[in-house]
């Protein structure tokens, strides 16, 4: 058994710190004190990746580097050595993080459509990762139709799909989907609406949850099948809060279980993880992913890397264990402002440029995310844990070459004392206050 130990410790300036051959001891002798099990042997769901989302503000933001630096950036995210993303996010459309908002068609014919301005920031950023990574899976969403399909004929402040333009908007979405396809970009998974109940003051639309319902059985899936696009289609993309409400009220019948493959989400509101389990439970082989989150809204106060890190740790940590199947980030990159977007609506992320455009920092949500994302690969499956106390956070999983990935997190004053126990070799520690660990176990 080969244990590699990696710890990020903010106050020890550790960061993804990597210790091998750590020493076990054999379990023959009972350790009951401060004990933390896992049972490889139960297995739970499987992870399709992590990632984050390819904005037109990260496409931008790389894009103010030299080629050199922009390719860092890749290889920090895309590579094995990096965070091994494989999992991102698309908008269909601008979102509030493009540098002004837009649609791919103006004309109710369709005959205008085009993909030419995601192909000055956005679509470049994508083929850099992909020459990294060529296995990238990609889940996509709308903010909102072209004006003339909508209520109040605005792309912003909410207004809804009207209903003559239903297949319009499904025939928008195909050659979307096929425009990208072209690019050799394809869309793995679609969600029907980014934050469905959410009016915006930047690009939004709503729907009740018979809208969004209707939309994805009675249009989207038929339609796809049709045009043999094998896209699968998610519902919600939304706050954790009404998750379980929301999903329950769309999924009613044979034919929405087979149309709808699952539920998106956002962490915006606060843990929610029960409704996460909820949602398995009711629901098994359905997808569960978490589509958004980011911290800081313009405020970069050195002093919330930590409570930022931890944010991200514990949602991770929490929807991984509730049952989640992916987890993405928000932006991958932005500007020393936190930007581009053209609602000043400022947030961080785990890279950003620096203010003279030369180079890039590396926020300590970066080496967080790292400690799942590195180490939980696709297709691992979560398996099983105990512990002692709640003040460490722990999740586990098995990939497929048969390594097993433990996590530990930290977010209390003090450090704690533990025993892992795993099989019949038990390793103890301690786990420093406010610090991460992953252990790999091969």
């Amino acid at each position: 058994m080969e244990i590699e130990k990696i710890e990020t410790n903010y106050k020890r300036n550790m960061f993804l710190h990597k210790t091998e051959n750590i020493l076990t001891k054999d379990y023959s002798i009972k350790v009951s004190s401060k004990v933390i099990n896992v049972y490889p042997e139960i297995k739970y769901q499987s992870i399709i990746g992590f990632g984050g989302a390819f904005t037109e503000a990260t496409g931008y933001a790389l894009k103010l580097l030299s080629e050199e630096k922009q390719n860092e950036i890749i290889n920090e995210y895309f590579s094995k050595e990096g965070l091994n993303y494989c999992f991102c996010r698309l908008p269909i459309g601008s979102s509030d993080f493009s540098k002004s908002s837009y649609s791919y068609s103006q004309k109710e014919n369709l005959s205008d459509f085009n993909i030419d301005r995601d192909k000055q920031y956005i679509i470049p950023a994508i083929k850099k990762a992909q020459k990294v990574n060529n296995d990238i899976k990609f889940l996509s969403s709308p903010w909102s139709p072209p004006k003339f399909m909508k209520s109040n004929k605005m792309l912003i402040l909410g207004g809804k799909l009207l209903e003559k333009y239903k297949n319009t908007w499904t025939e928008y979405l195909i050659k979307y989907i096929n425009e990208y396809k072209k690019e050799n970009i394809k869309i793995d998974y679609m969600t029907v609406q980014n934050e469905p109940n959410a009016l915006q003051y930047w690009e939004s639309c709503l729907y009740t949850p018979e809208e969004e319902a209707d939309l994805a059985i009675n249009y989207l899936y038929p339609k796809f099948k049709e045009n043999n696009i094998e896209t699968k289609i998610l519902i919600w993309d939304h706050n954790k809060e009404n998750l379980y409400t929301r999903g329950t009220q769309e999924i009613t019948n044979n034919k929405a279980l087979e149309a709808i493959a699952g539920f998106a989400y956002h962490w915006y509101v606060g843990d929610h993880f029960e409704n996460i389990a909820l949602l398995e439970k009711a629901f098994p082989g359905k997808l569960l992913i978490h589509t958004e989150g980011c911290t800081g809204y313009s405020k970069f106060n050195p002093n919330d890397e930590v409570k930022n890190a931890e944010i991200y740790g514990h949602d991770i940590l929490g929807d991984l264990n509730a049952g989640t199947n992916g987890y993405i980030d928000w932006n991958m990159i932005l500007n020393n402002k936190g930007g581009p977007n053209h609602k000043r609506n400022y947030c961080n992320s785990p890279i950003m440029i620096n203010k003279d455009n030369n180079d890039y920092i590396k926020n300590l949500t970066f080496y967080y995310i790292g400690h799942f994302s590195k180490y939980i690969k696709p297709g691992a499956r979560r398996i099983a844990f105990s512990r002692y106390t709640e003040s460490i956070e722990v999740t586990a999983f098995k990939n497929t070459d048969e390594s097993i990935a433990i996590v530990l997190l930290n977010r209390r004053n003090t450090n704690k004392e533990y025993n892992l126990c795993i099989g019949d070799k038990v390793i103890h520690d301690n786990l420093d206050s406010h610090a991460i660990v992953t252990y790999l176990i091969k």
